[in-house]
């Protein structure tokens, strides 16, 4: 007999359900201690192959390995009671056929227990999509700047300023959804071109530097929090945690130099 919980963790179909709703909220997290602390604000938690980037010092997404998702992945659901917790498919481990996809999302589903996974890319792959969604597992889909096609779209740049690109980026959008993405992550394309793809497709939109047009947003965390030296133009920085931990490791380093770590009471003291 199964043990009952008064928590209910968040699926595809409740984000699927938000659209045109309340705005989604969701971060990003790859260790269990801030899925733990995030997990009451937010939606969905994205276990994003940006932790090559943010954890490992890398300069692209490229090198994630599908062992290094599954790894973070097992971390953040630790921590995570109620959210959705999403895990990128990494480069290289599903563009080249929708069974080698499918092989990869049941790996990364069975050893870390998320509730989906997500891809990038558009309408060339809608079929791998559909694929894996029709073999019960919930897909989501991400278009506009697609970092793990960084050496092809020619950097970390807006993307759809002009007509044919955002048409293209359009017909991306509407091709997930229609294959049966959950939900669709638009990053980093001009407003006028997020506000369209939102009234377009049935999903919600995720925007990631794409305006507040869409359905909701998600940020890199440590982004968001200002840990990193350089970080996008279009985030936002709503914390200064890096001066903090500065001033903290400060005071930690002027503690042990002059003899006065440790102060805290509770330290263990030699019986008399």
């Amino acid at each position: 007999m199964s043990a009952q919980t008064d928590i209910r963790r968040r699926t595809a179909n409740d984000i699927r359900a938000r659209k045109g709703g309340d705005p989604i909220v969701a971060l990003t997290s790859y260790h269990a201690h801030t899925a733990r602390i995030l997990d009451p604000f937010v939606d969905f938690i994205l276990v994003g192959d940006s932790l090559g980037m943010v954890m490992h010092g890398l300069e692209t997404t490229i090198p994630v390995t599908l062992d290094m998702m599954i790894l973070q992945g097992k971390a953040v659901m630790r921590g995570a009671k109620q959210a959705l917790v999403v895990v990128d498919l990494p480069f290289g481990s599903y563009e080249e056929s929708p069974a080698r996809a499918f092989q990869s999302a049941v790996r990364v589903m069975k050893e870390t227990g998320c509730g989906a996974v997500k891809m990038e890319g558009g309408s060339h792959m809608a079929e791998t999509v559909r694929f894996l969604v029709d073999r019960g597992i919930p897909a989501m889909g991400h278009v506009g700047l697609t970092p793990q096609a960084v050496n092809t779209i020619g950097g970390f740049k807006v993307q759809g300023r002009d007509p044919a690109g955002a048409e293209s980026i359009l017909d991306d959008a509407r091709a997930i959804s229609e294959a049966g993405a959950f939900a669709v992550v638009v990053e980093a394309v001009v407003e006028p071109l997020a506000r369209r793809i939102t009234e377009s497709i049935p999903v919600p939109t995720i925007g990631i530097g794409a305006s507040a047009a869409c359905d909701g947003q998600i940020l890199v965390l440590e982004d968001m929090l200002g840990l990193n030296d350089w970080v996008p133009k279009f985030v936002k920085k709503f914390g200064s945690l890096a001066e903090h931990i500065q001033g903290s490791v400060q005071a930690y380093s002027d503690a042990v130099k002059t003899r006065t770590f440790p102060t805290d009471d509770n330290v263990y003291k030699p019986k008399k």
